[in-house]
């Protein structure tokens, strides 16, 4: 059960409320994110521009999506982007590789293994070591690069969102979230 109450549409403040209501669908997550009203809709935009319209490989973009839900225990966060990993190209031996936390599986090729090793060390230490982030350059753009340290650092703070309210785990519909905002 959730820390804090989720915030309902006919009682959230009014910048809340105006997105709640636009929203195909009312995640738990979003009615948690809908206390910090002032930040709310910024961070709704912000996740919509890393699910939408980055150039980093959505694939990419995912996997990395996944690690970072495992290595921080978010099982929300699981269960919402599996569906959507899956969507972009990510293989089920890719998604239980993951699960099972290993990030160096045969079934990742070398470009899958320098994202989630970069993802690793982004988690656990602030930001990649010289050798991956020389790695990252030689298959990224800056932009691939900037975009996939952003994807990361939020899916962290949602992460952190989940976990530090108790969020409490909605059916998956990442998809079908992902293709609402697509339109």
């Amino acid at each position: 059960m959730a820390r804090i109450p989720y915030v309902e549409i006919d009682t959230a403040p009014p910048a809340a409320k105006d997105v709640l209501e636009k929203l195909p669908i009312k995640l738990n997550i979003f009615k948690m994110m809908a206390h910090a009203e002032t930040n709310f809709r910024p961070l709704m935009r912000l996740g919509q521009s890393i699910l939408t319209a980055q150039q980093l490989p959505a694939k990419l973009r995912e996997l990395a999506i996944l690690r970072v839900a495992r290595l921080s225990k978010a099982e929300y966060e699981w269960v919402q982007h599996v569906p959507i990993a899956k969507m972009t190209g990510a293989s089920d031996e890719q998604v239980a590789a993951l699960e099972r936390d290993d990030a160096a599986a045969a079934c990742f090729d070398p470009v899958d293994r320098v994202v989630l090793r970069a993802t690793d060390e982004i988690v656990r230490d602030g930001g990649p070591s010289d050798t991956t982030f020389a790695e990252l350059q030689s298959h990224f753009s800056n932009r691939e690069i900037v975009e996939l340290v952003l994807a990361v650092g939020f899916y962290m703070v949602m992460a952190h969102l989940m976990i530090s309210t108790r969020i409490d785990v909605d059916e998956a519909a990442g998809v079908r979230v992902l293709s609402s905002i697509k339109r």
